[in-house]
């Protein structure tokens, strides 16, 4: 039986499991997914060095730039992206093991983010400066042509601080993202501190947090107007691509 999983910490929120156990049901698929909680991203060497049979692993908080090092390849789109969430195990007819990165969060943000964007939306914050942040910079500038700014509690040059926005910018920039955990299942009572009586209609709020399905960011946002959308279809689709990563590297 081939097993995949999930590596990062902490798990507890994590759909993935069910997801991927419900697919390989549905489809006789001989497989196993299960969750890997490490203390460091180096542990990923021991679960694969340990278990022969793992073909493939996704990569979550806070483990998808630190990972990087311990792999011995990534593709194009993942290294100008600068994180993996899936790591592709491929094994040669001598057990040696080569270990390839990729990542299905830009595709499968840039996917779900689309339909709710219009023409007039060219700029946008993202909130947050984690491995999230990377794959969905990268799907605005790079797949949808959109200007970006980064919002973060400890700017770098050219960062914005939560400070610093104030009604100018939030009607300059009609496109919010947060990739941060803030809000994640159990601290739903948690949101980024940004001037939420400043949205509109005119403004698209994304979450990349998805349990629960309704984060306070998205409902403070909601309750202006604004379009919302939370990161569960992003999760099924990034898993599904996970999943041709996996198929493709055996």
């Amino acid at each position: 039986m081939e097993r995949y999983g999930l590596i990062g910490k902490p798990l507890g929120h994590s759909f993935s499991q069910k997801y991927f156990t419900e697919k390989f049901q549905r489809e006789n698929i001989d497989a196993r997914y299960a969750p890997y909680q490490l203390d460091s991203a180096e542990e990923i060497l021991n679960v694969v060095r340990q278990q022969e049979n793992v073909c493939g692993l996704n990569v979550t908080i806070p483990y998808k730039k630190d990972v990087i090092q311990f792999l011995d390849a990534m593709d194009d789109e993942a290294r100008a992206i600068g994180a993996v969430n899936v790591v592709a195990v491929r094994r040669d007819a001598t057990g040696r093991m080569t270990l390839i990165g990729h990542n299905s969060d830009v595709n499968g943000f840039t996917n779900s983010i689309k339909p709710l964007l219009k023409p007039s939306d060219r700029k946008a914050l993202i909130l947050g400066t984690g491995g999230a942040s990377k794959a969905v910079v990268y799907g605005l500038e790079k797949k949808l042509g959109l200007q970006v700014k980064f919002v973060s509690r400890h700017p770098q040059e050219g960062q914005l601080r939560y400070e610093d926005l104030d009604e100018a910018l939030m009607s300059e920039y009609h496109v919010i993202v947060n990739a941060t955990p803030l809000g994640m299942f159990p601290k739903v009572d948690e949101c980024p501190d940004i001037p939420y009586q400043f949205l509109t209609p005119d403004h698209v709020c994304f979450d990349l947090v998805y349990n629960p399905l309704e984060t306070l960011f998205l409902k403070k946002a909601a309750q202006q107007g604004a379009r919302v959308k939370n990161g569960l279809e992003m999760l099924h689709l990034q898993a599904d691509e996970s999943w041709e990563f996996w198929q493709k590297n055996k």
